[in-house]
């Protein structure tokens, strides 16, 4: 707790101590003074409940001092209206320890502070204070009836009747006046405040003011319009109010006597009191419900700034991964570019030595392995972002076995392996596929099975199922490899999961390639799994619906060889991807001019007569999509060239930007032979 709250403490409690006091001394005046009864009890007697409230509330050393001060002037006021010694050192001794032990009593029963914030919590301060005041009033009938021969039963009932309203009104009414809760619960302005109080008053004074003919039910309404309007506090003021207007009229009715007959005054005073305490309780619960009612909206209100705040910084975070995948996609990627450009160059010569032919291998290799992890890596950034959509058409599922087999055959020879294909396929027709995604399933599977197995073979194995609807395709990876325990089974298909991870591990990877191919599978609306045993291989198995399609003529995949085919300008400020770009179209006999930046470009394109243009987006003086709507501004047929981004950049948002500015396909970094052929091809065809 900061200084400035401790010292705002402190004076809240003396306040609290010196309005008890006060509140004490003037209520003791009133009952002692007019309501007492034949057996020296008074009707009217709140002030134990006083003492106990402000026990529950107060500190230590207050709680003494009120105890001091109320008992010096309980006994001085007992002596005043006529007691003996011994009746005053009873009553006062008695009052005290009812206080006291209700205050004990209440402790236990909430374990710690006393708070009336439910109707629960009402119900059980009413439960254990009354049965303290039956005890107390027990032992002061007891004490009384030997000090002076007073009537046992009479003066039980007497105490135990003021006492126990006094509690079960007083009480609970000051814990809601101090609680700090129900004021920020409901705030209102000092003016609704005034005029609700005053009406209380007043329409208490109408009722009580001749209680020959009193109409009492009229203030349910305004009771219940207090505690609508202040909470659980304006039940408790509006009860307070009614107490304070009706028990001094009442008393005046009774001096001038004017009761309604056959109601003598205890009587009349009592009435009066369980009257107020049935107001109280009635208001008060409708305070207390629309009290726990704006507390759970209030709760609400915080749940969803907290739910808001939390999206927020969710999105923030999406964005930034997205940007930091992109940025690191685009550094490494550029420079792989080159790796494996200039090895596919190098290997298309026919004056390397075997040795260098075989080094140029390796090096393509491995930046091929180094290429799969990092798309690897953007596929999962697709997956997470739903961005990863299907193309379907039709394709041949056998033909897509066939080539995936075909592509890690290679690898596969070169350990000693043999790699089979079965297809049983009763249908022997083409099926809606993402042939590209298949593909890439496959593929993880069959790269997994070549890399885990040292001797014997790989058989690929396709089964397709007829249905009435979609046909059923099974695709199953067998091999002879060294198998996966029982208990790392559930492991396979999570993220970043090496089942052989130590510091010794003989293989690599980073964990993805069966996680991203869950995902596509499932996207597929198909599924995975594996069996597998230690020492008896493997095999991975992928089951995914398909209908029947019909054959679509196929698009050209190569160039034409003719140097005449294809004029060419290629847009880069790398200096090596420009060599590696040009030295590939050339190989395929196209003409090629490059550029440096957007503004060359332009002012080549204007200059004209290309049939493809191939740009790069990140370029100083003027970026690629800059330069890409410039061109398209162009008149004539140097405005409708096709312009093809060849970039880094490969996450699907940056790709959807290259299309919004006009650009027809796009090829990532590093770029691969097949791939620049195909979509350069493509494009020829379609500008014939």
């Amino acid at each position: 707790m900061t200084r400035s709250a401790a010292l705002q403490e402190t004076r809240r409690q003396t306040v609290l101590l010196l309005v008890l006091t006060a509140a004490f001394a003037a209520a003791q005046l009133f009952s002692d003074g007019l309501t007492r009864g034949p057996t020296g009890v008074a009707a009217l007697w709140p002030g134990a409940a006083l003492l106990a409230v402000g026990l529950m509330a107060l500190g230590p050393p207050r709680r003494l001092i009120l105890t001091v001060v109320i008992g010096v002037v309980h006994f001085a006021l007992c002596l005043a209206f006529g007691d003996s010694l011994e009746r005053a050192v009873v009553f006062t001794a008695v009052n005290l320890a009812e206080a006291w032990a209700a205050r004990e009593a209440v402790r236990r029963a909430f374990g710690g502070a006393a708070r009336v914030r439910t109707m629960r919590h009402l119900a059980l301060l009413v439960t254990v204070t009354v049965p303290v005041v039956a005890v107390t009033a027990a032992i002061a009938a007891g004490l009384m009836n030997l000090l002076d021969h007073a009537p046992f039963v009479s003066l039980w009932r007497d105490w135990f009747v003021s006492g126990s309203l006094g509690m079960v009104l007083i009480v609970p009414a000051v814990l809601v006046l101090i609680d700090a809760e129900h004021k920020r619960t409901f705030h209102r302005s000092l003016g609704e405040r005034l005029g609700l109080f005053l009406l209380m008053a007043v329409l208490t004074a109408a009722v009580f003011h001749d209680t020959r003919a009193p109409l009492p039910f009229v203030l349910f309404p305004a009771a219940i319009l207090c505690a609508f309007r202040l909470g659980p506090r304006g039940a408790a003021e509006a009860a307070l109010t009614i107490a304070v207007v009706s028990l001094p009229l009442g008393v005046w009715n009774i001096w001038l006597g004017q009761l309604l007959a056959p109601w003598d005054p205890v009587q009349m005073t009592r009435l009066i009191q369980c009257f107020v305490t049935v107001v109280f309780a009635t208001a008060l619960a409708a305070g207390l419900a629309l009290a726990q009612q704006e507390r759970l909206r209030r709760l609400l209100v915080r749940r969803e700034q907290l739910t808001r705040a939390a999206r927020a910084r969710a999105l923030a975070a999406a964005e930034a991964k997205t940007e930091f995948l992109a940025t690191m996609s685009h550094e490494i990627r550029t420079p792989l570019n080159s790796i494996l450009g200039f090895a596919q160059l190098l290997a298309g010569r026919d004056d390397l030595p075997a040795d260098a032919h075989r080094q140029v291998g390796m090096i393509d290799t491995a930046g091929a392995a180094l290429l799969t992890v990092v798309s690897d890596i953007l596929d999962v950034s697709r997956v997470d972002s739903g961005q990863v959509e299907l193309m379907l058409q039709p394709a041949s599922a056998s033909a897509v076995l066939h080539d995936a087999v075909g592509i890690v055959l290679p690898e596969a020879q070169a350990k000693h392996l043999s790699l089979e294909i079965d297809v049983i396929d009763p249908v022997g027709g083409l099926h809606d596929l993402d042939a590209l995604r298949l593909r890439q399933v496959l593929l993880n599977l069959l790269n997994n099975a070549v890399k885990f197995t040292e001797r014997g073979k790989i058989v690929a194995r396709l089964i397709v199922e007829p249905g009435e609807v979609e046909d059923r395709l099974r695709f199953e990876i067998a091999d002879t490899g060294v198998g996966v325990p029982i208990e790392d089974q559930a492991r396979l298909f999570q993220r970043f999961v090496q089942l052989d991870s130590g510091a010794t591990r003989a293989y690599g990877g980073a964990g993805l390639g069966l996680a991203i191919s869950k995902s596509l599978v499932e996207l597929m609306g198909g599924r995975i799994g594996a069996d597998s045993a230690p020492g008896h291989g493997s095999c991975f198995w992928f089951e995914v619906p398909a209908a029947e399609a019909e054959p679509l003529a196929a698009p050209a995949t190569e160039v034409a060889r003719d140097p005449k085919a294809a004029r060419i300008l290629l847009v880069d400020d790398h200096p090596m991807n420009r060599e590696i770009g040009v030295g590939l179209l050339r190989l395929a006999g196209c003409h090629v001019e490059t550029a440096e930046n957007g503004r060359q470009a332009l002012a080549a394109a204007a200059r004209g007569h290309f049939d493809i243009i191939l740009m790069d987006i990140h370029m100083p003086e003027m970026d690629g999509l800059a330069a890409t709507r410039a061109i398209r501004g162009l008149e004539g047929p140097a405005g409708r060239v096709p312009i093809i981004a060849m970039s880094a950049d490969a996450l699907p948002q940056q790709v959807e930007r290259c299309f919004a500015a006009g650009m027809v396909d796009h090829i990532a970094k590093p770029v691969q032979r097949e791939v620049l052929y195909a979509k350069v091809g493509r494009w020829l065809e379609a500008g014939e």
